[in-house]
């Protein structure tokens, strides 16, 4: 990868890692969002510990060199959930956000996919055939 995308992987990868760290302490100190949001698609609280703790995860090793794959690969699923949630449940707008939380999650998600692409050969077993193009 040229300096140019490697500079854009690590501004996208900390951009999508920030959201994921910044939702995750609304998840965990009970915001009455992230409780509402919970409620609604019959997951709380164990579903918001939960997500809350796949996205920690998730950050952690976007920023990790040899794990982005791996990163972009929880953040996409987590991401899709909350996506679909959000189309089928929710709604764009959550309690008068304006459809804040809804592009937060389309922003991870697409910069998750793009991370898979991108790094997939570090994929380990198949990563070697997905980079032979």
């Amino acid at each position: 990868m040229n300096s140019r995308l490697t500079t854009l992987s690590w501004i996208l990868r900390i951009v999508a890692a920030i959201i994921l760290l910044q939702t995750l302490f609304f998840k965990f100190s009970g915001a009455p969002e992230s409780i509402y949001i919970f409620e609604t698609v019959g997951m709380e609280p164990w579903g918001r510990y939960a997500s809350g703790v796949a996205e920690l995860i998730a950050a952690i090793l976007l920023l990790v060199p040899r794990t982005i794959w791996l990163g972009a690969m929880i953040g996409a699923g987590v991401m899709a959930g909350a996506i679909l949630s959000h189309l089928t449940i929710l709604g764009i707008v959550v309690m008068d956000d304006g459809g804040t939380l809804f592009g937060m999650a389309l922003f991870v998600f697409i910069t998750s996919v793009w991370s898979i692409y991108w790094y997939r050969k570090d994929i380990p077993v198949i990563g070697e055939r997905l980079n032979n193009n």
